[in-house]
């Protein structure tokens, strides 16, 4: 295992915890090295000049990446079969430098109504630019095409919703999009590579808050974007025609990491790339234990009487049960969301909580807990909620890797006190 590039018959598992070894780091390192330094020399001015006009690799300014942020993306890229990727210091950096990178006023965008809190503001502010939207159930294929116009550019959405778990059409979407010629980007953020690969269903862009299940650990925040290879630029009417270098499948990616890293300067730093990379060599063992630990508790709050509601697509009560089923592989993700029974208070049953903290994060290792309403989706207003289906006592859960019999301990004597 000498070679510069792993063998080709290796697993992904085998390669992702492999790579960095790969590229031979510096004196044997098993790891990419953190590299700190803000700027880059070069012996020959011509090998300078090379670097800033895209005619050679290299690097220049810490502001648009390093050997450490690189490394990282070469993971991603690997995890989700892309051809490439561009990381950011966070999950809304890299969604971002997307819509500012590619889109122009007048143009539309076809999005999910199921929106992450921030997702749906920044949205709001690409508006008051001139960018349309409309908002659609994407569960169903056809709301998205009824939706498509000429000026249409981009169809976004979430594999699963944040929070009451609606699973995306993204086959029918997928389809869709490849026919009319639509980029099509998915946020994977709440299933990861583990369990799906948009870029397998027609997802020309797939991005990530890599400070959820891939870091794991809630200790690094980061974003990314992949360009999967299943979207052709020469259909975007927006590439600039200094990035039209090379083959059109690295036009995308290049105006992403030139007009939505460089020139906006959300960069991921390298310690937190460092801490992402070592926390992404566990994913495939970390999410499928988080995976079964949450279908058990959805099942026992489901059978519950305090329980209201509750809404995870690995139970069968769920309306896009079978979906969840065919796309993720059989295991569901780590998020889950419930009601209590009408007339008891879900923050004196939040409060009663030992084991489970009360936070906003999501796919940490630890299992997490909030009141929706009231915190991550307060500033959308009462009616943006009620559209989304968000109740005022809707509790967010997401599972993490604690002994399953503690979660169902804490929640039963969290119940029983609140009943």
């Amino acid at each position: 295992m000498s070679d510069a590039k792993s063998p080709p018959a290796l697993q992904a598992q085998t390669r992702l915890l492999h790579a960095d070894r790969m590229s031979r780091p510096e004196h044997g390192a098993v790891h990419k090295p953190i590299h700190t330094s803000a700027t880059f020399s070069y012996e020959r001015a011509e090998d300078l000049v090379d670097v800033f006009q895209g005619s050679k690799s290299g690097f220049i300014y810490a502001r648009q990446g390093n050997p450490t942020t690189t490394a990282l993306e070469n993971q991603i890229t690997l995890l989700e079969g892309g051809t490439a990727s561009a990381s950011f210091a966070t999950g809304m950096a890299a969604i971002s430098a997307i819509f500012l990178g590619l889109l122009r006023g007048g143009d539309h965008v076809v999005s999910s109504q199921f929106l992450f809190g921030n997702t749906s503001s920044f949205f709001q502010t690409l508006q008051a630019f001139g960018v349309d939207f409309s908002f659609v159930d994407v569960t169903d294929a056809q709301a998205v095409k009824a939706a498509l116009r000429p000026e249409t550019r981009m169809v976004f959405t979430e594999t699963i919703a944040n929070p009451r778990t609606q699973v995306a059409d993204l086959a029918g979407i997928g389809a869709l999009c490849q026919q009319a010629r639509v980029l099509l980007v998915v946020d994977n953020t709440l299933t990861s590579p583990a369990l799906l690969r948009p870029g397998e269903h027609g997802a020309g862009l797939v991005v990530h808050s890599l400070t959820k299940s891939i870091a794991g650990h809630g200790h690094a925040m980061g974003g990314s974007v992949t360009d999967t290879g299943r979207y052709d630029w020469r259909d975007f009417p927006h590439i600039y025609d200094s990035y039209k270098k090379g083959p059109p499948a690295t036009w995308g990616i290049l105006q992403i990491k030139k007009k939505g890293l460089r020139d906006m300067g959300g960069t991921l730093r390298g310690e937190d790339a460092h801490r992402i990379s070592v926390g992404a060599e566990t994913l495939g063992l970390r999410m499928p234990a988080q995976c079964d630990s949450a279908l058990q508790v959805a099942r026992f709050l489901e059978a519950h009487p305090a329980i209201g509601k509750v809404y995870y697509p690995g139970l069968s009560s769920h309306p896009q049960h079978e979906r969840a089923a065919g796309l993720f592989g059989g295991r569901f993700g780590t998020l889950l969301s419930f009601e209590l029974r009408e007339g008891l208070d879900p923050l004196a049953f939040l409060n009663r909580l030992r084991t489970v903290i009360l936070s906003s994060h999501l796919s940490d290792t630890r299992t997490l807990a909030i009141p929706a309403a009231y915190t991550i989706y307060w500033e959308m207003g009462a009616e943006r909620r009620k559209a989304m289906g968000i109740a005022d006592g809707l509790i967010r859960l997401s599972v993490g890797l604690e002994a399953c019999q503690d979660l169902l301990a804490d929640f039963s004597q969290a119940l029983d006190a609140a009943a």
